[in-house]
């Protein structure tokens, strides 16, 4: 969708194109931009329900953003902003989280987090086995490669940086210590039932909200199938036999799914 997006508007595929529409783009729905945009409406409709500190946090990093947005089209200012972004949004995470009643409007807070966490590190594991590991033929640990196939010496640095998109390299670093393997680092990034940005953890969060909400059943079926299917497979085997890509087409489906629901049951109800 952001492909056709992209190419619809823009002919130039360079570095500050992307990165503006990424990051700047009012036009882009999915842009940093836009989303902080969406969330500061939808925080200024329901005041009463969000924290008064979550507010003002919001507000101070969208003027934030609006002040130094344009200096980070740049390589120079894009660490800084960037890193700033992501501090201020786990600021606004934990002040509500620290300060918000267990109502249903916190339900869904964790309903809206949680499954597009499990989207997002679907996503973030699909492009690593496309564009960080291409070596299909040996991805399963100390595998021979085919005869003709080149192998990577930068395996554990690619895979390493996949974790770090996801601020997850500390933790699976206390599971797997030794060395960081693709099949041990997605079977982590899917299945691991601690890490909060785990398919399968976020998952579970997404059915314990469900399970607090009325008229949940169609949707908190959904979430706990979508939660067998991860917990069940078998890593080593889909890498073996590369049908990742297809295990992550269907999960992502499930995903999509379960937000259709939730859609249906509490935003969207069919008119009667």
């Amino acid at each position: 969708m952001d492909e056709q997006n992209f190419a619809q508007r823009f002919s130039n595929t360079d570095e500050r194109t992307i990165v503006k529409f990424y990051l700047a783009d009012r036009n882009n729905p999915t842009s940093v931009r836009s989303s902080l945009g969406f969330a500061r409406e939808n925080a200024r409709t329901v005041r009463e329900i969000v924290p008064s500190n979550g507010w003002e946090a919001i507000n101070d990093l969208s003027l934030y953003l609006n002040d130094h947005v344009e200096g980070a089209l740049t390589r120079h200012g894009r660490g800084s902003f960037l890193n700033e972004v992501i501090r201020s949004c786990q600021f606004i995470t934990g002040t509500i989280d620290g300060t918000m009643s267990r109502d249903s409007g916190y339900q869904f807070l964790q309903l809206g987090r949680y499954l597009e966490r499990a989207d997002m590190t679907s996503r973030i594991v699909d492009v690593g086995m496309a564009n960080v590991f291409p070596w299909m033929q040996w991805m399963v640990g100390d595998a021979t490669p085919s005869e003709g196939v080149e192998t990577s010496p930068y395996e554990g640095i690619l895979w390493m940086s996949v974790l770090r998109s996801l601020s997850a390299l500390q933790m699976y670093r206390r599971i797997v210590p030794e060395r960081v393997v693709a099949s041990e680092v997605i079977e982590f990034l899917l299945q691991d039932s601690d890490f909060p940005r785990a398919v399968a953890c976020c998952l579970s969060e997404v059915a314990e909200a469900l399970s607090d909400l009325p008229v949940s059943d169609r949707a908190l079926a959904q979430a706990n199938a979508a939660l067998r299917h991860v917990r069940s497979a078998d890593v080593d085997m889909i890498v073996a036999k590369s049908t990742l890509y297809d295990f992550i087409d269907d999960l992502q489906r499930e995903i999509s799914e379960i937000h259709a629901s939730i859609q249906t049951t509490w935003f969207l109800p069919a008119l009667t």
